[in-house]
């Protein structure tokens, strides 16, 4: 599989946690505003591939991994300058929201900070 992009978490904000209870998470690259921060799960980006992120790549978490079903139309540039999207567990076949991607299959207990996050392709 080919990298579209790759990362690490390093911090968890203090509401972020919250989100995965309501099967949703926000990331956001280092250096994200404070008052964002604390909704965000905060990732140091390290590899941003050049293949598009789409509906059949699929984003890892750890060990944990989930096909996307649909994109947003400004995600992947989101993702790319800011580290920045919404990930949906919701396998939705229509991005919500500019900058949703959605997921099938069941929401994360939990994100700890050195876990890697990724969005591979085919």
């Amino acid at each position: 599989m080919k990298t579209v992009y790759e990362s690490t978490f390093i911090a968890v904000g203090g509401c972020a946690g919250e989100a995965l209870d309501d099967h949703f998470l926000i990331t956001f690259g280092e250096g994200a505003p404070g008052d964002v921060a604390d909704y965000c799960f905060i990732h140091r980006p390290e590899v941003r591939g050049t293949a598009p992120l789409v509906a059949g790549t699929v984003i890892t978490i750890g060990e944990y991994s989930w096909p996307v079903t649909a994109v947003g139309e400004v995600a992947e540039l989101n993702l790319r300058e800011l580290g920045h999207i919404t990930v949906k567990f919701d396998g939705a076949t229509a991005a919500e929201f500019p900058g949703t991607v959605h997921v099938a299959g069941l929401t994360p207990a939990g994100i700890e900070p050195g876990q890697k996050f990724r969005v591979l392709s085919h």
